[in-house]
């Protein structure tokens, strides 16, 4: 894939979001280009090498510079010491260069200067140690340069002496044919044997060419001057990080290296790469491109490429199909992995989490839409697969319709223990204390697979008594989820009192009402029993619930003084509430009593949707389409298609970044903890569930952690099914 392609991509990341209005429905899934970290291996005896300098050949050969001669790439992202030619195995190269329009690879010795080109006739004995730096334009002219003279050969012939301009030199360029001396306080170009000063410029530490402009980059941003040296597009401090390594100008576009990672500059901002995600370390000593447009980045310790490839919304679908599939099942629970050795990635292991049910309702979701669109009959397997461990959290304890939290064979408990409990089955535990969020993710599933998937009245009857069981154990236990030791949880609530002893301005009163309303609703239609519909109007009449499901999101505010049992609430934003309350959302509306209501609910629902815009989640887009019919095209889009393959969490850090405009952190003025004006791509910030803040910007849990992919499917196949994308 050329260069040219991958600008359309990087501009649809930056691109501002265009909320509702009428698009164009629905989108074909086209590809695009997306950016693919590679990591080259380098062979145990090198682990000392001193690395210095990267050029690609005209073959896309990659050659790297050390202090133990000359490096280049193997098949398998391999790199290691260059042995091709016996005659220069043991030999150590001063510099290296590519030619000018050819390409081909060109060695500077303390003794000689050649290339194995043109039959390896070009050879210009020099003398010993005088020469550091080379470059060679498309007519075969060699410069040389030392720390006190230059000298111009063509082919093995000295052409002419070079004096040295007065101030030393930070890199030699050739472009069109010219030879260009950059100073940390000017520019020159050679005019036959003479050093022509074009430019003058402080702190200056690198230069790319792009046509009749040359960007120019200093300690502190970068500007661009014209080849006269006039400067034509004014300083520019306002980078990731304004000290300015390397640049190259490809395809048009500046890239930029740095102590602290690389970045590109595109119409709408800058894409930048660095931490783990990207780089073996943050610090780049030089980078070179292919013709390809991949780019290589030499760190100290290795090297690394940000390679662009071609793929579909659909494709990646599949592939984090397969990977979830083979890699993140537990007992039919969809469960992040951690390596028990962060450097062996065959340690692989699937541990309980709090949250088992809730992170699996994405997957099993998934699958519902995914049947629902394609009709495949390995979906439909896959959901009650899935279904089976929701079921068993019921029967695994003796408790009637209670939903434990998880469950793992006897001894194999990774989590905390104190809220375990063994089975009446000696051979497993299982974990109480179950809370709001699961309760969701139970709401979540059963509808999906009422709507998409059970079809026969058996099928109907298996989902309608599941959470006919769980709502009875509500209902039974005065809105409350009784544990095993016959108290409420500690999050299980939605009693009257509970509810309504929230103020109007925490989020808490709206939707544990709206939680409650959804799953009599949701249980009345399954199973006819007049009480579901009853309770659900009397929570509604009696107790407000209704008016509390309406209260505005612009109505929640920094609360304090409240606490629930020692635990300060009002005072932060739980943006595991939005994760709640929008999957709750497809089943309050889908399932409403009357129209009435429906109507009621899609404008609550675009009330919540139109406060989380900012945060350009595709699936809050999704799930407010499919119900209130409001979506942010441009940013589902954008979600889908930059979230990375690559579900690893990273840990990152960008609030170093000079291209970002930051908010205040006050809670009473910024409660949602929007940290910049606009989000940057989710591949530059820590991966995260839905659960947390899209515009947390530094962190991570590291490489030994990785994601299932299911926050991808779920909204992929929303999307397919709701005919945003074909």
């Amino acid at each position: 894939m050329k260069f040219s392609h991958i600008g359309v991509f990087l501009c649809l990341l930056l691109a501002k979001p265009a909320f509702a209005g009428k698009v164009d429905l629905p989108v074909k899934d086209e590809p695009y280009a997306v950016p693919v970290s590679v990591k080259y291996a380098l062979s145990p005896k090198w682990k000392d090498v001193r690395f210095k300098k990267v050029v690609a050949d005209g073959d896309n050969s990659i050659f790297i510079l050390t202090d133990a001669g000359l490096f280049r790439d193997f098949p398998g992202e391999i790199i290691s010491k260059d042995l091709r030619y016996a005659s220069l195995a043991d030999k150590c190269p001063v510099d290296i260069c590519v030619q000018e329009g050819t390409g081909y690879l060109y060695y500077l010795y303390p003794d000689r200067f050649l290339t194995n080109k043109h039959a390896g006739a070009i050879c210009g004995l020099l003398p010993e140690n005088k020469y550091s730096h080379m470059a060679v334009n498309s007519k075969d002219d060699v410069l040389l340069i030392g720390e006190r003279a230059g000298v111009v050969y063509n082919r093995n012939t000295k052409v002419r002496e070079l004096g040295l301009p007065p101030d030393g030199l930070v890199r030699v360029y050739v472009s069109d044919d010219r030879f260009w001396y950059l100073s940390a306080t000017g520019i020159y170009w050679l005019d036959r044997d003479k050093w022509v000063k074009i430019h003058s410029g402080k702190n200056l530490t690198a230069m790319a060419f792009n046509g009749d402009k040359i960007a120019v980059g200093t300690t502190d941003g970068y500007y661009v001057i014209d080849r006269s040296g006039k400067i034509v597009e004014s300083h520019n401090n306002k980078l990731p990080v304004p000290l300015i390594n390397v640049m190259l100008a490809v395809d048009g576009n500046y890239w930029f290296a740095t102590d602290q990672g690389a970045f590109v500059k595109q119409p709408g901002g800058f894409d930048y790469y660095a931490s783990k995600r990207w780089l073996d370390q943050d610090k780049i000593i030089d980078m070179a491109a292919d013709s390809d447009g991949n780019l290589y980045f030499l760190t100290p310790s290795g090297l690394n490429k940000v390679q662009f490839e071609q793929e579909t919304l659909a494709e990646k679908a599949a592939f984090l199909q397969d990977n979830l599939r083979k890699y993140h099942l537990r007992y039919g629970f969809s469960s992040a992995s951690r390596l028990v050795d962060p450097d062996d990635p065959a340690t692989l292991r699937l541990d309980d989490d709090d949250n088992d049910g809730l992170w699996t309702s994405f997957y099993l979701g998934s699958q519902a839409f995914r049947y629902a669109v394609t009709k495949e009959e390995k979906a439909k397997e896959y959901v009650w697969e899935s279904f089976e461990a929701f079921e068993r959290l019921l029967t695994i304890h003796p408790i009637e319709g209670f939903s434990a939290r998880t469950f793992e064979r006897t001894g194999y408990i990774a989590g905390d223990t104190i809220p375990w409990r063994p089975a009446p089955d000696k051979n497993w535990w299982w974990k109480g204390t179950t809370s709001t969020d699961e309760f969701v993710g139970y709401l979540f599933v059963t509808s999906v697979i009422d709507q998409f998937v059970a079809q026969t009245p058996e099928e109907k009857k298996r989902v309608a008594d599941y959470f006919d069981a769980i709502m009875t154990h509500i209902i039974a236990n005065d809105y409350y989820f009784i544990d095993h030791d016959g108290k409420p949880t500690l999050w299980g609530r939605w009693n009257p009192e509970y509810v309504n002893s929230f103020a109007t301005t925490q989020f808490d009163r709206r939707l544990n009402s709206t939680l409650t309303i959804t799953g009599l609703q949701l249980a009345y239609k399954l199973t006819g029993k007049e009480i579901y519909k009853s309770e659900a109007f009397r929570m509604m009449e009696e107790h407000g619930y209704l008016d509390n499901m309406k209260i505005p999101m612009g109505n929640i505010r920094f609360t304090p003084g409240f606490q629930h049992q020692g635990i300060t609430m009002g005072e932060d934003w739980n943006h595991s509430d939005d994760e709640m309350a929008f999957l709750t959302y497809w089943v309050l509306y889908h399932y409403a009593f009357d129209d009435t209501l429906k109507r009621e609910y899609a404008k609550m629902i675009r009330d919540h949707w139109e406060i989380e815009k900012p945060e350009r989640n595709a699936l809050w887009n999704l799930l407010a389409y499919g119900t209130s019919g409001d979506i942010d095209l441009e940013s589902t889009l954008w979600y889908l298609q930059g979230f990375p393959k690559d579900r690893r969490r990273y840990v990152v850090k960008n609030s170093h970044r000079k291209d970002l405009e930051f908010l205040p952190k006050d809670a009473s003025t910024n409660f949602r903890e929007q940290t910049t004006t606009q989000l940057i791509p989710k591949r530059e910030r820590p991966l995260n569930r839905h659960n947390n803040n899209e515009f947390i910007i530094d962190g991570g849990r590291g490489t030994h952690q990785q994601l299932t992919g299911d926050e991808f499917l779920l909204p992929y196949w929303m999307a397919r099914y709701l005919d945003v994308i074909r």
